[in-house]
């Protein structure tokens, strides 16, 4: 195994946050102090909507995005992600990694060999894994942390360091020439900001970095998950703060949900979601972000990518596997048709069904960066009529909640980020809308579909049933910390903060 913690990485982690970390402080704590506040386009920054500019070049190795698949950086889900034949692979130190010290060290150390094409494994049955010569591996694109966790192994100067700034910089200081050399590059996605000012900082930290290496000025390249609704507000504002570096735009689901509801969790029953199985991405406001994410991105030159099909084919299971493909089928082709440059994908069996569907869009194409949708005009209004969206909260919907969220916790305990529950792989997300719509539905005396109004002690009862059916370790730590953050009267930003400290 390489040595990821050198003295040399380890001060260039240490410089990287002496010099941004203050910046992340202030920018976490402008987050709460716009909690409340009405969401619109920036007046502030209309200049900039107004203006002609284009975001950079993309490089050769990100023109052609049509699927990308994601998963952690666990090294045989890293090998298969990388023979999967996508064109991209989302290595994610994120919300599908639970951040255990030895997860984010061993992370670094498998993408470390992933980036010089060494990189193998051995199962403990003895199966062999070892990227295909037949088949060209992803291009890498790594997700580090959220700004607003930090990373306790590492003190500097007598804190924490940033998370985002460990990830970022173990694994830029460690591979950035490599990737360079063999015709690739930096490339990064970038989760859960919530303004402008936090894609500054980025742009801020890429300009530092490849400076103080001497790689030139514009070879980091960087997509940012819109998975926020602030962030929704300000997507033009985003792509010019790091156009120099910018890449594209994501469309996200889940996060954007748990988004919707953390930031409108007071403003009363017009911002209450059905079951959120029922929320799919032809809601009224989803199509108004997914649309208005595509305009903006062709509009500046930047790729437009897709939402996750999460679904893991069974084998065993036929009719369910072929169900749910023409569900995977018919989402991607929305997509391609909206003019979305590619799209995720979950695994490796789910590759060749959403390159069929953009290949038949695309043609010899490699994206629709062409399609401008200058029809598409969106609203602040469009972006958050929730009322208008179709279904109903259920008694079935409380226990899925309940069900999937208690699971998921229970795996992202044991180590595990990226969990297979119900034929789905779900990441934080998953536990994060199932809590979070909890609580929105206990705080607004919703009433389901059978007439029961959602208390506290209702979730408490199903809780206990769940838990009843249930076994593994971490399972009482995971029940007691599902009910802290779906029911406890303050709300907490991110269920992983009280849960990282449960954790090595």
């Amino acid at each position: 195994m390489p040595e990821i913690l050198t003295p040399e990485a380890v001060d260039f982690v240490t410089d990287l946050n002496r010099r941004f970390a203050p910046r992340r402080d202030e920018l976490i704590a402008a987050r709460a102090a716009r909690r409340g506040q009405k969401l619109d386009f920036l007046a502030e920054t209309a200049h900039i909507r107004d203006a002609q500019w284009q975001v950079a070049e993309a490089p050769p190795a990100l023109v052609d995005r049509r699927v990308e698949i994601t998963g952690p950086t666990e090294r045989k889900m890293a090998i298969n992600a990388l023979n999967s034949g996508a064109k991209v692979w989302l290595a994610d130190l994120e919300d599908a990694n639970t951040p255990h010290w030895h997860n984010v060290v061993s992370g670094q150390e498998n993408l470390y060999d992933a980036v010089r094409g060494t990189i193998v494994h051995t199962s403990p049955e003895g199966k062999h894994y070892a990227l295909r010569s037949d088949v060209r591996p992803a291009t890498i694109v790594m997700r580090p942390r959220g700004w607003h966790l930090d990373e306790r192994h590492i003190d500097v100067d007598g804190r924490p360091a940033v998370g985002a700034l460990v990830d970022f910089g173990l694994y830029f200081f460690h591979n950035v020439r490599e990737l360079l050399a063999r015709g690739s590059g930096p490339y990064f996605y970038l989760p859960k900001m919530e303004s402008h000012l936090e894609a500054r900082l980025w742009n801020d930290v890429f300009t530092y970095a490849q400076e103080k290496l001497g790689i030139p000025h514009g070879t980091v390249r960087a997509t940012v998950l819109i998975e926020t609704v602030p962030a929704a507000f300000e997507m033009e504002e985003i792509l010019y703060e790091l156009r120099d570096h910018a890449s594209g735009l994501n469309a996200g689901r889940w996060d954007y949900l748990f988004s919707l509801i953390k930031t409108f969790r007071d403003a009363g029953e017009e911002f209450v979601l059905p079951d959120r199985n029922t929320v799919t991405m032809t809601a009224p406001f989803m199509r108004a972000y997914t649309e208005l994410l595509v305009r903006t991105c062709h509009k500046r030159g930047a790729f437009a990518m897709g939402g996750m099909a999460a679904f893991i084919p069974n084998r065993r299971d036929p009719e369910v596997t072929a169900a749910a493909l023409e569900k995977v089928r018919a989402d991607k082709s929305r997509e391609a048709g909206d003019g979305f440059d590619g799209s995720w994908v979950a695994h490796p069996d789910l590759v060749p069904v959403c390159q069929e569907v953009f290949d038949e869009v695309l043609g010899k194409r490699p994206n629709q960066l062409d399609k401008l949708r200058p029809e598409v005009k969106v609203t602040a209004d469009q972006l958050l009529d929730v009322k208008s969206t179709p279904g109903e909260a259920t008694f079935a919907g409380v226990r899925s909640a309940v069900d999937v969220g208690v699971r998921y916790i229970q795996s992202w305990l044991s180590g595990n980020g990226a969990a297979a529950i119900h034929n789905l792989m779900e990441d934080a997300a998953t536990a994060e809308i199932s809590r979070s719509q909890l609580w929105q539905w206990v705080h607004n005396g919703t009433v389901l579909a059978d007439g029961q109004v959602v208390t506290a002690e209702l979730v408490r009862e199903v809780l206990a049933e769940v838990k009843a059916t249930l076994s593994g370790d971490h399972l009482d730590e995971a029940s007691d910390l599902f009910e802290q953050v779906a029911l406890d009267d303050e709300f907490v930003d991110f269920l992983t903060l009280p849960a990282y400290a449960k954790i090595d």
